[in-house]
């Protein structure tokens, strides 16, 4: 027997198998249950979204032996001669190639004429739009009052190009396109039942690269299984589909959050090697950066049609609003400027050096010298470093802590082309504050709840070392960049004489190459000074133990919620609210500490 291609195998004989639609399927379902059928039904939306596979299981639901309703019984000659496509009272048209007046009125001419075995005679006329105004024309008068064993089921991708007249005459259903998410599970249900294995990340990629057509999505299911010649996996799906590694995107972020240049480059890198299409990755980041935003603001209106919920909640509580922000306006505007720069490459990695340069905390690795200036405007020193009074401008030479704020205050005003009401209200706000700390102790830093696993002072032992040590020994170790990132994703499996085991997170597999193992492996022998040999296996993370990157995750939401408990019961600030009837922004309050990896 010859192959069938999998969008013809897998195409749904009920509704009950159809994936998505469920608005147009319940109103059908209802209406042949409760007989209350419409003589003509418009099915609208884009290619492979299930037009003509509705029209096709509503023909059967009218004309089963068994009866009509929404469940036909599949069995029957009429269910089986329509799912053949050899039913003498389903006359299937395709507008495209008979647009002509003269094949509309032929194909009327039989209207008035009973069933030949069915119940109804039904008329399925696929990319009505393609018809000529005169084909309309002859259509109207039979569509808007029809023999009642007479069922007209239209279906176009362009119900704009329709007349009026014909709209008005129809039920019209539109028919949406599916979610990532929707045809990722359509796509594994029919891989289990074709005994396939496969990666959930390869078709997630699949269904992203679908673009809401379920016929798309079986079609380039088709293209990859002959292409993987076995399991399907998310490495062989990405070069199959020329698509973006949505891991390379996260580490991305990752790199923005820690202000890592290097890390970044590095990253561009290596997605270099793979020929990739710059300005794909860069709409990638701008989603990506859109869902960060959404769930920064409306966390609950968060899905995983994305199927990324998990790594987007996990930065939103790394990465400010603020910043966010920032990062897409300018993600944006490099996507306008790509086409302007030397070459892609260069202007994806000016964006993103763009985004570190405008982080509102300040640029990586800043000058320390100020630049000249005029004598009338305050140097650069002056404002940033409030700590040395050498640097505040001579003219007004501050004697105490008071004075030097009141002296930045009037630098502030100068730099304003004119006074304001807000100015004003800064002003008072400040002299309140004066007044406060002058009559109150400051507030005492907090100590740190999370164990010290980053001193570089605690020295482990080789033959003693656990693998519950790992944090503490990741923490000692002289790595950077992508390198820094995969130590950080692993797990201390064992360690055996000289050789040393490590589990890598399979999410963050495919960034692991032979050079970044070398490294860490170098960096493991420096640390022990004796030769090792790494081992790094990967496999799905699911132990008590925390990897680095969680460690360092938990304790920086765990300095977060100190920094916010201290600073709203502060007395200070207690009086500040109550005196100026003021709020709290909670994301504006960021724990002082140093840099985690």
């Amino acid at each position: 027997m010859s192959y069938q291609v999998l969008a013809r195998k897998w195409r749904p004989r009920s509704f009950k198998e159809m994936a998505g639609q469920g608005h147009v399927l319940k109103t059908l379902i209802n209406a042949l249950d409760n007989d209350r059928l419409h003589h003509a039904y418009l099915f609208t939306g884009t290619r492979g979204v299930g037009k003509t596979t509705i029209a096709r299981i509503l023909a059967r639901c009218l004309n089963c032996e068994e009866g009509v309703s929404s469940e036909p019984c599949g069995k029957c000659s009429a269910c089986v001669e329509i799912e053949e496509g050899r039913f003498i009272d389903l006359i299937e048209v395709d507008a495209a190639s008979r647009t002509k007046v003269e094949d509309t009125r032929e194909l009327l001419d039989n209207v008035q004429y009973a069933p030949s075995r069915g119940r109804f005679k039904v008329y399925l006329i696929d990319e009505v739009h393609m018809l000529s105004g005169h084909s309309f024309n002859a259509l109207l008068k039979t569509l808007e009052e029809p023999p009642p064993h007479v069922k007209f089921l239209l279906a176009t991708t362009d119900p704009q190009k329709l007349p009026v007249t014909v709209l008005s005459r129809c039920l019209q259903f539109s028919l949406k396109n599916l979610s990532p998410e929707m045809i990722m599970n359509h796509l594994k249900f029919i891989l289990e039942q074709e005994k396939i294995e496969s990666e959930e990340e390869a078709l997630w990629q699949i269904g992203r690269a679908a673009k809401g057509s379920v016929r798309d999505a079986l079609t380039l299911l088709d293209q990859a299984i002959s292409f993987c010649d076995g399991k399907l996996t998310d490495a062989e799906i990405s070069n199959f589909l020329g698509t973006i590694d949505q891991t390379i995107l996260y580490l991305l972020v990752d790199a923005l959050i820690a202000e890592d240049a290097q890390a970044m480059l590095e990253l561009i890198n290596k997605v270099s090697d793979q020929a990739p299409d710059f300005a794909s990755i860069l709409e990638a980041l701008l989603s990506y950066l859109h869902r960060l935003a959404v769930a920064q603001v409306v966390p609950e209106g968060l899905d995983n049609s994305q199927g990324d919920k998990k790594q987007i909640l996990g930065h939103a509580n790394l990465l400010p609003a603020e910043n966010v922000q920032l990062y897409y306006q300018i993600a944006l505007k490099g996507r306008e400027e790509l086409a302007l720069a030397v070459d892609d490459r260069s202007g994806i990695e000016m964006t993103l050096l763009r985004m570190l340069a405008f982080t509102p905390k300040g640029v990586p690795n800043k000058p320390t010298v100020a630049l000249a200036q005029s004598d009338d405007e305050p140097s650069v020193g002056a404002i940033e470093d409030t700590g040395s009074a050498e640097n505040v401008s001579s003219t007004t030479n501050p004697e105490t802590e008071v004075e030097k704020k009141k002296t930045l205050e009037t630098i502030e005003v100068k730099t304003q082309s004119k006074p304001s009401v807000e100015d004003a209200v800064k002003e008072t706000a400040e002299e309140t504050l004066e007044e406060i700390t002058e009559s109150k102790p400051q507030s005492t830093p907090i100590e740190d709840p999370v164990n010290n696993h980053e001193s570089t002072d605690i020295k482990l032992n080789l033959k003693d070392i656990k693998p519950d040590q790992w944090v503490t020994l990741f923490y000692g170790l002289n790595l950077s960049g992508i390198t820094r990132s995969i130590a950080a994703h692993c797990l201390l499996k064992n360690v055996v004489d000289k050789n040393i085991t490590l589990a890598l997170d399979v999410s963050h597999s495919k960034v692991l190459n032979e050079g970044c193992q070398e490294k860490i492996e170098k960096a493991l022998s420096d640390y022990f000074e004796s030769k090792l040999v790494l081992n790094i296996e990967q496999e799905e993370l699911a132990s008590e133990l925390e990897t680095p990157a969680a460690y360092r995750l938990r304790k920086q939401q765990e300095r977060q919620l100190i920094a916010e408990e201290v600073f709203k019961n502060d007395d200070n600030v207690k009086t500040l609210v109550e005196r100026f009837e003021g709020s709290i922004l909670p994301d504006s309050i960021e724990p002082l500490t140093p840099e985690d990896y």
